[in-house]
């Protein structure tokens, strides 16, 4: 048993619905590495637990395994609105989703997110970004001040392989590079306290702080 092994082992099961999910998802998917698995799953229904959210956004739903996990851990009344920019994962989304006893807490839209996120009249207490790492610098933009004070914003894929810290990016490694940017833009930010986890492919957490922690 290896130590990944062995944290599994030693953390809560994902029950049967998304065991059966990520079994789907490695049999039939193009790219299973992008769901966030058994570990980050149960970390994010944590996150929920102890904030107790009333208002989710999750740019990037793609298989809706982050989405349950999280639904997972808030109260009933909450509400995760999350967006899929590839309405061809519509059917394996609803497939899941309408299994879950969960699936009241969640709202998906199909989409572009920038376009979607603007007509949301929310304010959020918890933001999962885990999309299109060309545009997370834009996100991140677009969803700050519809953040609560005291909110917690997630980006997941932050260490993305390794690849930050290589000394020559190329131009053409578009993703890699939204990635750089957006990590410097969050170390910058003075409105936020920040930290990068190294779980999985790098999750960083960005807390909007408080007026009074501003000053």
């Amino acid at each position: 048993m290896d130590i990944n092994d062995y944290i599994l082992a030693h953390s809560d099961d994902e029950g049967a619905l998304l065991a059966a999910l990520n079994r789907d998802a490695n049999v039939n998917l193009l790219r299973p590495r992008m769901l966030s698995g058994h570990l980050q799953g149960r970390i994010l229904k944590m996150f929920c637990r102890m904030l107790r959210p009333k208002r989710v956004l999750e740019i990037g739903t793609y298989t809706a395994y982050a989405t349950l996990c999280m639904a997972e851990g808030m109260d009933e009344d909450a509400l995760i609105h999350t967006i899929e920019i590839n309405d061809e994962m519509e059917d394996f989304i609803r497939k899941y989703l309408s299994q879950s006893p969960h699936k009241d807490k969640v709202r998906v839209h199909f989409g572009d997110a920038m376009d979607i996120i603007p007509s949301l009249n929310e304010t959020f207490d918890l933001v999962f970004i885990d999309a299109n790492k060309r545009l997370y610098s834009a996100y991140y933009d677009l969803v700050f001040p519809m953040v609560r004070p005291g909110g917690l914003i997630l980006a997941d894929n932050t260490l993305w392989d390794g690849k930050v810290t290589e000394e020559h990016v190329p131009s053409a490694d578009k993703q890699t590079l939204g990635i750089l940017a957006f990590n410097d833009k969050i170390k910058a930010d003075e409105r936020v306290e920040k930290v990068i986890l190294p779980l999985r492919d790098g999750l960083t957490m960005i807390w909007k702080k408080r007026q009074e922690a501003m000053k």
